[in-house]
């Protein structure tokens, strides 16, 4: 590979990657709620509000994906910087298809309940 090559593929990786983070900057003020509504390509690789350690969760872009002092408790209850919320059911999102949160997921051997039961056909 020549110079000349390398220097072309340097410029076009370095275009493609400052393509992905423009993409993710026009995510800022509204990101998607939607695990499939966020960027495929490179963009899926840059991180909401540019690289870790610039800027607090609450001085960035990152404050409008929710408060960050929200905590899930292992009994299902909901605390947001200590105080318990009245409805929990507000800061849980929707199951991840076929997770093990997905109540039309497929039981998997292994994954039951503490008895080796499981719920789920």
């Amino acid at each position: 590979m020549s110079e000349d090559d390398a220097a072309t593929k340097a410029q076009q990786a370095e275009e493609e990657q400052d393509e992905a983070k423009k993409e993710m900057e026009q995510l800022e003020d509204n990101p998607p709620e939607k695990l499939e509504d966020w960027p495929d390509g490179k963009a899926k690789y840059e991180t909401l509000g540019g690289p870790e350690g610039t800027h607090t969760y609450e001085e960035g872009p990152e404050k409008n994906l929710g408060p960050s002092g929200v905590r899930h408790h292992e009994d299902g209850s909901v605390s947001i910087d200590g105080e318990e919320v009245d409805n929990p059911k507000e800061f849980k999102g929707d199951p991840i298809p076929g997770g093990p949160t997905d109540p039309d997921a497929q039981a998997v051997a292994g994954e039951g309940d503490e008895n080796g039961d499981d719920d789920r056909s």
